[in-house]
């Protein structure tokens, strides 16, 4: 989450009349996050009595015509028991609005706190509900490709180029060659589903041990849910600089998502180039976004450097660092 762009208290009112959630009372910018622009919403409350809202307005990366695929995977999955929140649709029904030429659209608020340091019970919960999200979003209608997958981590850092990403830090731009290397040996032919692609604590709410919402899903994709798991391996399981492993919350999380969804033989051979594929999209976005974030954007910059450090380690552990 970030802001971008800055409305005005008139414009912000009149977005928020479109909808049955009563008057605009307050909007604050939330700045964390690099791809959208985020606003805490309250108001005097609709029919349903809910009076807090997430406003997102849609900056980069998504394209206009994947916001249906993005909310309506909400709408699915909160249908069928997930904890996510729903769209707002306004008074017309859409789940998103125009506001000049970016796409706009009000999400749930839902009640929980992101976690800097795991335990491994909460982790534990995140990997059973990370199962619980893929059955359900099997019978899912829509679909959407990948478009951050490894093949495209090689291509956005050979952009980047070797120069560029050396100024970020030197050795970032041996990640160049890593990337094509891993590019290379992705695994095929793995059970898939509709995935979440970006489950870091911050996009996970939590009261306690339990999740109460998982957010964000706006890199939600179609690929192996063994991928989606290599994901929320390498950004829960780490100190935030990566410099530290939790075997302990690593192994909860494997265990929570095996309490719902057994891997098979092939997915968990594949876990260690999975987890390598996942730290490298990271790797590969931070350093496009370090290098391309406009000069007073209200945005605080992550360094792929946190990323290198945990392929790191997963080039160097293999299959010992998922309890093997």
């Amino acid at each position: 989450m970030a802001v971008y762009t800055q409305l005005s208290a008139e414009t912000l009112a009149a977005l928020i009349g479109q909808y049955d959630v009563g008057e605009l009372v307050s909007a604050k910018g939330i700045a964390e996050g690099v791809s959208n622009s985020n606003w805490l919403v309250e108001t005097t409350g609709g029919p349903d009595g809910r009076t807090r809202f997430i406003l997102t307005m849609y900056e980069r990366r998504i394209e206009l015509a994947d916001l249906p695929f993005f909310l309506d995977l909400l709408d699915h999955l909160a249908a069928h028991g997930c904890p996510v929140p729903h769209t707002i649709h306004d008074r017309d029904g859409a789940s998103h609005r125009l506001l000049g030429e970016k796409a706009v659209a009000l999400i749930e608020f839902l009640p929980g706190v992101s976690v800097d340091e795991p335990t491994p019970a909460q982790a534990r919960n995140v990997g059973k509900v990370l199962a619980q999200m893929h059955a359900a979003a099997q019978d899912f209608s829509a679909s959407r490709a990948n478009d951050l997958g490894p093949d495209a981590s090689a291509q956005v850092l050979a952009d980047c180029g070797a120069a560029a990403l050396a100024q970020i830090d030197p050795a970032l731009s041996a990640m160049i060659d890593v990337a094509a290397q891993v590019a290379g040996e992705w695994p095929e032919g793995l059970p898939t589903s509709v995935i979440h692609s970006d489950l870091f604590p911050d996009n996970v709410l939590m009261l306690g041990d339990r999740v109460s919402a998982l957010i964000d899903f706006y890199f939600a994709c179609n690929d192996a849910m063994a991928y989606d798991l290599a994901v929320t391996h390498a950004a829960w399981s780490f100190s935030g600089d990566g410099r530290g492993f939790r075997q302990d919350v690593g192994d909860a999380l494997i265990a929570g998502y095996e309490s719902e969804r057994l891997l098979g033989e092939a997915e968990r051979a594949a876990l260690p180039i999975l987890a390598q594929g996942a730290t490298l999209r990271f790797i590969s976005s931070r350093a496009f976004d370090w290098i391309d974030t406009p000069e007073g954007a209200l945005v605080t910059k992550k360094d792929p450097m946190d990323f290198v450090r945990r392929l790191e380690f997963y080039r160097a552990q293999g299959a010992a660092a998922f309890g093997a």
